[in-house]
């Protein structure tokens, strides 16, 4: 798995992901569970759905192959 997350975009997905969860938890939803896909993605920096649409926000094209 090469990185195709780049940084607005990783940034953009740790915002969002602990946005949806502390959502989540202030308001007692399962909403807050979908916060960890982002948020996961922002870690490992990988986006498997990038892949077969051969998006790459690294600057440097497609990474996945």
């Amino acid at each position: 798995m090469k990185p195709n997350i780049g940084t607005i975009d990783r940034t953009l997905r740790f915002i969002v992901g602990a946005s949806l969860i502390a959502y989540g938890v202030i308001n007692h939803s399962w909403i807050g569970a979908i916060g960890v896909i982002p948020l996961l993605t922002a870690v490992i920096r990988f986006c498997p759905l990038y892949c077969p649409l051969g998006i790459s926000t690294t600057g440097g094209g497609n990474k996945c192959g």
